[in-house]
């Protein structure tokens, strides 16, 4: 026989029941604020001992209610935390297993997907997708055999709040980590999302798929291309970052107009470049340093041409990119030396020079100045080189102050930069400086010395031509 301690807590449970059945949504609002109030942080016994020992009867209630109004959005944010009060309270496992057994997961991941639906009630929605998917490697695995991953990517692309992005790039990193069966899935995920038009989503999008990227070891064929392509973004941020090289500033910070996403992605290219994608990375950076003629005419709209209109040259998405380029080559180069040397075979001394003289784009000139003196200091061949192309007057400004240049020089001079012949590869093969234990290559120094010398007696006539 129950006590009459027993009979008095479940008489409670069941009129507390019976005026949930019986509320309309607004008093099923306030039963859900003080439920919210009165048991965030219990542990499932406590919650037991609280519903004297039919918690589960409410949890049913919450999840029946879910199922039949989350396309409405009616009071979703209310009931969501409700359902994480039971799910990630400690020893909460038969709660969460009465929840999945519903269709919980699939109903959560429909919330994301649905217009009418507030910003609160997915953000909710992501936040017990995080508690599903750290209960437990099974648990992350439904996730994505749902189709979790797409949906996930999907809604961190189209949200309109940073705060829910973040709760979506944690929920996005949970799923990488103990995931082998789908780790790959959520990295390809996070490369497809790169060329997305929300910079907050590109941005951490990078920052996951440096975790991922360790995660996974192997590379995928699209990552270059979209990580490179993610430099060009128009979004603009001014704040204080290191650009990481030597002579920079006085206290190792510059005030430079670049991007949050523009970082993250040179993060994670120094990142890449300890995988079999350096040698397509490196020679993709090389090659933003020259925008072609294609890309830079028909970036000039017409707008451009209107002196009442605001001058936009200094946006262009290739002017962006050619000067984060030329930022992540100083940084790779003052990292590490073989990188530079790999660099020099593919003309980066004349692309930087050439960057030096696009008086479109004054951060492109900068970096690409303060870049090349990087390249200058490493290499007496380098210095040689470009000292002979600048002239020794222009050459004592460049090494004086490198970051400043672009203020200096004159029409003239920036004509001369961007039309220079430097060809130290030519040069550093002769002189055999390089022979440094790498273990991938270009081309040119394992040939034969007549070929080779063939070469570029072929890229002169061209060059002429």
């Amino acid at each position: 026989m129950t006590s009459i301690k027993e009979q008095a807590a479940i008489s409670r449970l069941l009129s507390f029941l019976q005026d949930w059945d019986n509320a309309g949504t607004v008093a099923r609002s306030h039963i859900l604020n003080n439920f919210i109030e009165t048991n965030q942080g219990k542990t499932a016994p406590e919650l037991e001992q609280e519903f004297s020992q039919g918690a589960s009867l409410f949890l049913v209630r919450l999840t029946t209610w879910l199922r039949l109004t989350y396309m409405t959005g009616s009071c979703l944010d209310k009931l969501l935390r409700s359902i994480g009060v039971f799910l990630s309270a400690v020893s909460s496992n038969h709660y969460l297993i009465e929840f999945l057994e519903v269709g919980g997961v699939l109903t959560l991941l429909e919330i994301l997907a649905l217009e009418k639906i507030k910003e609160e009630g997915k953000k909710e929605s992501i936040r017990l997708l995080q508690v599903i998917a750290n209960s437990g490697r099974k648990y992350k695995e439904l996730i994505c055999e749902s189709y979790g991953v797409r949906s996930i990517a999907e809604f961190l692309a189209k949200s309109k709040s940073e705060e829910t992005q973040e709760e979506v790039q944690v929920l996005l990193d949970s799923l990488v980590h103990g995931n082998p069966k789908y780790q790959n899935q959520v990295y390809k995920g996070l490369i497809a999302l790169l060329p997305c038009a929300s910079p907050k989503a590109q941005q951490l999008s990078l920052q996951t798929l440096r975790t991922a990227q360790s995660i996974v070891r192997t590379t995928h064929p699209s990552i270059v291309d979209n990580v490179l392509k993610v430099l060009s973004t128009m979004h603009l941020e001014v704040q204080y970052e290191g650009c990481g090289l030597p002579g920079s500033s006085s206290d190792g910070r510059t005030l430079s107009a670049c991007t949050a996403v523009s970082i993250a992605a040179i993060e994670l290219i120094k990142d890449l470049v300890n995988y079999d994608v350096c040698p397509a990375l490196l020679k993709g950076l090389v090659a933003l340093l020259i925008p072609s003629f294609k890309e830079t005419s028909k970036l000039q709209p017409k707008i451009l041409n209107d002196t009442s209109a605001l001058q936009l040259t200094a946006h262009l998405p290739v002017f962006l990119q050619q000067a984060a380029a030329a930022k992540a080559i100083g940084i790779l180069a003052h990292r590490n030396r073989s990188l530079a040397e790999e660099m020099l075979h593919l003309r980066v001394v004349h692309s930087l020079l050439a960057a030096m003289g696009n008086t479109d784009h004054s951060n492109s000139q900068r970096q690409a100045s303060l870049t090349l003196k990087c390249f200058v200091q490493l290499f007496p061949v380098v210095e040689e080189h470009v000292r002979k192309s600048m002239g020794e007057e222009l050459y004592k400004l460049f090494f004086s102050n490198a970051g400043d240049l672009y203020m200096k020089i004159d029409s003239i001079q920036a004509d001369i930069l961007a039309a220079n012949k430097v060809n130290v590869t030519k040069a550093l093969y002769l002189s055999d400086l390089s022979h440094s234990n790498v273990s991938f290559y270009f081309g040119h120094r394992n040939q034969d010395p007549v070929a080779y010398n063939t070469h570029f007696q072929k890229e002169d006539v061209e060059g002429k031509e």
